[in-house]
């Protein structure tokens, strides 16, 4: 049988007794200001009208009032007027033989008087009272309880989570494994002299399932879970945020064992000292006493810390010192291995036909974390829903797995002829050096649809997960960056050149710039670090920490990088010039199919068929599983896809 609820923890049915409360209170208040004429009964009757029977003898009694005339006529029928300053009536009362007398003013009784004084102030402390509770229930912690923490406690009934629920990152669940059998067996530790550690940090970039782990722990050794975001302690209020952390680890002591997870600690973690507060700023208190309850005087046994940042280098060193965070556990983003795995977990809910391999799609996802993967699959999701498909074919996989990287097809956009030859020659010339400059990526894909903020894309893949780059792999980058800008000249002169090769020329100098001064790949700067990528935060702006270089050292890494931009164009043009009929073949072969996958751009090159029928003219081929991947980051640049010109 169900159990009834109680009003108490219904606040439904608290506000409906609260405004039924207020509404009987009012009843009652309008009911007792009139009770005095509800009292006086009978028809009304017109003052004109009254003395006119008072005159005929029709009237056998009367009741007279400070405003109202009431009584009886001879046919027994009751009566009441209302009652101006008449003189005359008594007078005429008495003539006629009518039966008169006073009615007696009513004189309201203590508790009355009582009454009608004190029920104005109660419908205010009423309304107070209520409003005070509706602050306490949305803020959490009272109208005037700045200091109360706003951790929020999950149990199983919100939803539990497990290891069997975390996949593609075993290593970081294995470093945490350790907490979850302290947690369920302290003693096993204690005989040992050993002490768990009291803090773990997750490290990794977003996505990558930090929250997830931290509830996985939770999961797994079944006990309370305290979660709380870094942003939550910091106030306008000096010395609120130090008493949300007293009042969290308070209640945390009421149900250790338990886990207090921190969402991006570096909202109150940074380094001290950066700003102008001498140390008596909001965000540096809040700090201090964190540090203090994770490791002071008073022990905090049972109570374990894990929070997740992706900025451990600007937390302060005294947060992550021993006996605080004692391990720094890295998230990082899944190999094949662990994508197969976060796949197959996130497709369990999915209808699948039977041609989608989750190998072939793990394979073509390096760089992706596990949001991405989630994302992925729902996209594929949508877009089966959205063609009326029952079953999600690895068709819809491949096509999410384009929008996801390059943005949505810009259908509606109409380009002119020109436009769209002038970015087949673009895009084709990208493509064409890849396939001829030893060190490039393998082509994958290579399409004249608008998508995105690009009006082309040539996407290059690794053929593995890459975690590094050699010299000579950059440098094919750096010609395949000029690809696009050189087949235009060559083709329209350079005089017809557009904007369209600025992230192009941007992503180039970048890369070059960091070749000399951060990689050490110049002969003549040596292995030196000519630049540093760490900041300092200073009145809420990002101050760069440059080493001190003179402007000899300028002018030679800006030669060394100018030396390495022209290598890379004379390369890129020397491929294309001696490929100038194949680049024709490509850019013909692009504006009638507009995508080509790497393998039919082949085909089109060597002048052979691609294999399209004319149904599927327009649409690229099914990719193949081997060697696809995908950059790191979700959106492309530079030679994986161009920008638009300025006004198009």
């Amino acid at each position: 049988m169900t159990p009834k609820k109680d009003p108490e923890t219904n606040p439904w049915m608290k506000t409906a007794l609260v405004w039924f409360g207020i509404f009987a209170a009012i009843i009652l208040f309008v009911s007792v200001f009139d009770g005095s004429k509800q009292r006086v009964t009978g028809d009304s009757i017109a003052y004109s009208d009254f003395l006119s029977r008072v005159d005929n003898g029709q009237v056998r009694d009367v009741a007279i009032g400070d405003d109202v005339v009431s009584g009886t006529l001879t046919d027994d029928t009751a009566f009441r007027t209302a009652a101006p300053n008449d003189p005359r009536l008594i007078d005429r009362l008495t003539e006629k033989n009518v039966k008169f007398s006073a009615r007696p003013r009513d004189e309201p009784s203590f508790w009355m008087i009582l009454l009608y004084q004190s029920l104005p102030f109660l419908l205010l402390v009423g309304l107070a009272f209520f409003v005070l509770r509706q602050m306490q229930k949305n803020s959490g912690s009272g109208a005037m309880g700045f200091g109360k923490s706003k951790a929020k406690m999950l149990t199983e009934k919100h939803g539990r989570v497990t290891f069997d629920d975390v996949a593609g990152i075993d290593e970081s669940r294995e470093e945490l494994q350790e907490i979850v059998d302290f947690l369920k067996d302290p003693s096993k530790f204690a005989r040992l002299g050993g002490k768990i550690p009291k803090g773990a940090l997750l490290v990794g970039s977003p996505g990558t399932g930090k929250t997830l782990l931290a509830r996985a722990v939770a999961g797994e050794a079944g006990v309370p879970f305290f979660t709380i975001s870094g942003s939550d302690f910091v106030e306008m209020f000096v010395g609120v945020g130090a008493s949300r952390v007293r009042d969290m680890f308070e209640q945390a002591k009421k149900n250790a064992p338990c886990i207090v997870f921190i969402d991006e600690i570096d909202a109150v973690g940074r380094h001290r000292g950066a700003g102008l507060g001498n140390g008596n700023d909001e965000r540096e208190q809040t700090l201090n006493q964190l540090l203090v309850e994770m490791d002071g005087f008073e022990a905090n046994e049972g109570i374990i810390i894990i929070a997740a940042t992706n900025r451990p280098d600007v937390l302060d060193p005294a947060l992550l010192r021993p006996g605080r965070f004692d391990r720094q556990v890295v998230v990082p983003r899944p190999d094949i291995e662990g994508r197969e795995k976060i796949l197959a977990v996130h497709s369990k809910k999915l209808p699948l036909a039977p041609d989608v391999d989750i190998r072939t799609v793990a394979r073509g996802t390096p760089g992706f974390s596990g949001a991405d993967l989630a994302n992925l699959c729902n996209e594929a999701a949508l877009m089966a829903a959205r063609k009326g498909k029952r079953l999600v074919a690895m068709r819809e996989f491949e096509e999410a797995k384009d929008k996801v990287m390059m943005g949505a097809e810009r259908k509606s956009m109409v380009m002119t002829e020109d436009e769209k030859k002038a970015t087949a020659y673009h895009e084709a010339g990208h493509a064409l050096v890849s396939l001829h400059v030893p060190g490039c990526d393998p082509l994958h894909k290579v399409t004249i649809i608008p998508r995105g903020r690009a009006l082309g894309v040539t996407w290059n893949l690794p053929e593995r997960d890459r975690y590094s780059m050699s010299m000579k792999q950059m440098k094919a980058r750096l010609a395949l960056c000029f690809g696009g800008r050189i087949a235009e000249q060559l083709i329209y002169g350079k005089d017809s050149l557009n904007t369209g090769a600025s992230n192009d020329i941007q992503q180039a100098t970048d890369m070059a710039r960091s070749m000399v001064m951060e990689y050490g790949m110049s002969e003549k700067l040596g292995w030196l670090r000519y630049r540093d990528n760490q900041d300092e935060v200073f009145l809420g702006h990002s101050v760069a920490r440059s080493q001190t270089t003179s402007e000899a050292t300028a002018q030679l890494i800006d030669s060394e990088v100018r030396a390495l931009i022209e290598e890379a164009e004379a390369t890129a043009r020397g491929v294309l010039t001696d490929n100038l009929h194949e680049l024709h073949r490509l850019a013909e072969a692009l504006l009638e199919y507009e995508t080509l996958t790497g393998d039919e751009s082949k085909r089109a090159i060597a002048g052979e068929d691609i294999g399209r029928s004319d149904g599927d003219k327009h649409r690229p081929a099914p990719m193949s599983s081997g060697g696809s991947s995908i950059p790191k980051t979700r959106r492309p640049k530079g030679p994986f896809g161009d920008p638009a010109p300025a006004g198009a």
